[in-house]
């Protein structure tokens, strides 16, 4: 390198190394470093190689044309890794292959250089330099590059440091923000810090209006069912140390002054020398588990209530034929077992049915398809049901060109005994239960309906959940709520549906539609 040339850029390579120092993005950083090495050196071209995991890459290029760097790093390929010392066994080896290639390339450069990029003791990588003209590189040269490269080194590793922290904090802005559960970081003066849309939605807030709220103005409680508020705990000395975590429970004011049932875990973080950072908070919206909770209460006392009087009635007719001091002649005895049989019965549908609703939470619903014609299916089902319950007039509405549907003849049935039962169980002897059928150019529907009291417009939406039962009628009309459950379970496993007519007022009617083509 001339003498004048050196003194000349002495200032540029200062000013250059102050820019190179200050950039943290990486790419930016490694393209303007080549461009800067070249220039110093008065070459042609350059290339900077970063040693990666999974070996030498190229990085930037200066005066290179780029179809070389895919040649460049298949060169790379097979370098072997000496994690005791890159620097003397590795290096040695990428400069040969860049010299080789070099001298193939047919770019007109006939001297190159390359020099380590070494920073904490690790080899980061390499920066290699193209003269066009035959001059060779000075010692001096060798000793200015060697400088520079080093000042360039902690660049480099200060960059890397940099994407590295910044990629996991978008592969952590990511993480929060797809979680299901809300996600609140509190300083330790329990302001809010950021929050993740989860909780955003919870709360009933903008996501960027809460950061810098403080948290007793968000997390308002209007019941707690179990734990203390956080508040409260701080004041009363939590968190005494790390891994003591806070548990509250209970309904959660939202902005709107609704309420959310949810539980909040408090998890402190602490510094190296045990001050608190930040409180973090997870908020789980529990409505799910409550209502299993009610589920479980409301199937124990549905159960009992339908074992017990099915029990005593076989128990009480047992008891009585079984007396030793009266003897019953043979109509008593009959009439006596009727009942036991009828209750035996009552007993095996209700197993029936709890067994049906344990397969379908577990998904294990099986279906075999055929053709059916629901129009004979109906016509059955409604002589046998007229035969069952004379007090009952039972009519059948079809239309004569009726098509048949793809489906699972007997689960079919089970929808519409359940229908029936429903309407001869609500409705008073004497009325009319009728069977109606209508084609869609998609669907097939066909409807249930009595001359009973009817659904009332609260009780609709919940009817066909499992053991639901209307309040007004679950005195005076005994069953399990699981019959409209399974009903439902069954056409929405033909990939039908099935809903209450809330158009219909003179009773109660129920209708379900199956698709017109096969779904399987």
């Amino acid at each position: 390198m001339l003498p004048d040339f050196r003194l000349h850029h002495r200032e540029y390579i200062n000013e250059i190394l102050r820019a190179i120092l200050q950039e943290l993005d990486l790419e930016r950083l490694l393209t303007r470093l080549i461009e800067a090495t070249v220039t110093i050196l008065a070459g042609r071209a350059g290339v900077i190689l970063l040693r990666e995991e999974a070996g030498w890459s190229v990085a930037a290029i200066y005066g290179l044309p780029t179809s070389l760097v895919r040649h460049i790093e298949s060169l790379m390929e097979d370098v072997p890794r000496h994690e005791v010392d890159p620097v003397r066994f590795e290096v040695p080896q990428v400069l040969r292959r860049l010299e080789w290639l070099m001298q193939i390339a047919h770019l007109g450069l006939q001297q190159g250089v390359g020099i380590p990029l070494v920073a904490r003791e690790e080899l980061l990588g390499l920066i290699y330099v193209y003269r066009n003209y035959p001059s060779l590189f000075s010692e001096e040269d060798l000793v200015s590059l060697q400088l520079f490269a080093d000042q360039a080194a902690i660049a480099v590793h200060n960059a890397r440091l940099y994407t590295g922290l910044r990629q996991e904090k978008q592969r952590l802005d990511a993480l929060l923000d797809a979680v299901a559960d809300g996600i609140l970081i509190l300083d330790p003066e329990l302001r809010i810090q950021r929050v993740n849309p989860a909780f955003a939605q919870m709360c009933g807030l903008a996501r960027e209006d809460l950061p810098g709220k403080h948290h007793e103005e968000v997390v308002r409680w209007k019941q707690i069912e179990r734990g203390q508020p956080l508040e409260e705990a701080m004041a009363q000395g939590w968190p005494e140390g790390p891994g003591e975590a806070l548990y509250v429970q209970g309904d959660m004011l939202r902005a709107d002054e609704t309420t959310l049932p949810v539980g909040i875990t408090y998890a402190p973080l602490f510094d190296e020398e045990g001050n608190l950072l930040n409180i973090i908070a997870s908020v789980r919206d529990i409505r799910a588990f409550r209502e299993a909770d009610r589920l479980k209460a409301t199937f124990i006392s549905t159960i009992s209530h339908e074992l017990k009087t099915p029990i005593a009635l076989i128990k009480g007719y047992v008891s009585t034929l079984r007396r030793p001091d009266v003897r019953w002649d043979s109509q008593v005895v009959q009439e006596a077992l009727a009942v036991i049989e009828e209750e035996a019965d009552r007993l095996n549908r209700l197993v029936h049915d709890l067994l049906e609703a344990s397969r379908l939470q577990a998904g294990a619903l099986k279906l075999q398809f055929q053709e059916v014609d629901l129009g004979a299916l109906a016509r059955r089902m409604a002589k046998r049901f007229a035969h069952q319950h004379p007090a009952f007039t039972f009519r059948v509405d079809l239309p004569e060109d009726l098509p048949p549907v793809w489906a699972d003849e007997g689960r079919l049935e089970q929808v519409l005994a359940n229908l029936l039962n429903n309407a001869v169980k609500y409705a008073p002897p004497g009325t009319t239960v009728c069977l109606q059928a209508r084609v869609s150019p998609r669907e097939v529907v066909l409807c249930v309906q009595d001359q009973g009291p009817g659904i009332l417009p609260e009780d609709q939406p919940h009817i066909f959940d499992p053991f639901y039962r209307s309040r007004c009628h679950a005195d005076s009309y005994p069953g399990t709520g699981l019959g409209l459950y399974l009903s439902r379970a069954i056409v929405e496993a033909h990939g039908g549906r099935i809903w209450v007519d809330p158009h219909y007022r003179q009773g109660a009617r129920i209708c379900f539609a199956l698709p017109r083509q096969k779904t399987v």
